[in-house]
């Protein structure tokens, strides 16, 4: 499968890129790699990521250099990793541009708070124009009473059914990181032994116990022996 990004669109924070040849091999020692495919829309050819590249030297050159540059902020191995975009005015002195991040080999970038506090904002107003719209439904007039609410045969303005959601089924991909996130847990944390069951010890039987048990079956012998019947008499030939 060919490098993709999905959906195309201007703003940069609707784009995605993935390059499924790289997902199941991805690492943090080549998450650089990836990321610097010249198929990547986030990627800037003009960095300084990409001349440390062609000359061959060492990423720690980076930090001597000025200008455009792409460092590795933040790895959750194997599942996440975040990359920034920063100025580099000196080895001391940088200034952030952008963020992305990579999760399951796919790009995004990471919304700035504007993004963020516009979307929210967005929200907030659609949901309160439809909650208006709803209640405005129920709102009812009449000549003689005015203005009333009515609850009853109001009904609601959506009356589209939703389908039910379809879940998809899951890739190798995930499956496969997710046996292994499974596997370290199970590591790192084994689960405890089980306890062996203790048998309740047996209570010492008191004297006065025994006494007592010996005397209730003297008493059940002599009640059976008084409840047999009389002999027969045989008659007098």
């Amino acid at each position: 499968m060919m490098p993709g990004r999905h959906p195309v669109s201007d703003n940069p924070l609707g784009l995605s890129w993935h390059d499924s040849a790289w997902i199941p091999v991805l690492n943090p020692t080549n998450i650089m790699d990836y990321f610097s495919e010249r198929s990547n829309p986030f990627y800037d050819s003009t960095c300084n990521n990409e001349t440390v590249k062609m000359q061959r030297l060492s990423p720690e050159q980076l930090q001597n250099m000025t200008g455009c540059e792409y460092v590795l902020l933040h790895v959750q191995d194997p599942i996440l990793y975040v990359i920034r975009k920063q100025h580099r005015y000196s080895p001391t002195q940088v200034t952030p541009l952008a963020d992305y991040y990579v999760i399951a080999g796919t790009v995004y970038q990471a919304p700035d708070l504007a993004s963020v506090v516009n979307s929210r904002l967005l929200s907030t107003i659609h949901h309160l124009q439809s909650a208006f719209e709803e209640s405005s439904s129920y709102s009812k007039y009449h000549p003689s009473k005015g203005y009333s609410w009515d609850f009853k045969n109001g009904k609601p303005l959506s009356t589209k059914k939703e389908a039910p959601l379809r879940e998809e089924p899951s890739s190798l991909f995930q499956r496969q990181r997710v046996d292994m996130l499974l596997a370290e847990i199970t590591r790192k944390f084994p689960p405890p032994a089980p306890k062996p069951i203790q048998q309740p010890a047996e209570q010492p039987v008191s004297a006065a116990e025994i006494k007592q048990e010996i005397l209730t079956l003297k008493e059940i012998k002599t009640e059976k022996r008084d409840m047999k019947p009389p002999p027969e008499r045989k008659p007098r030939s």
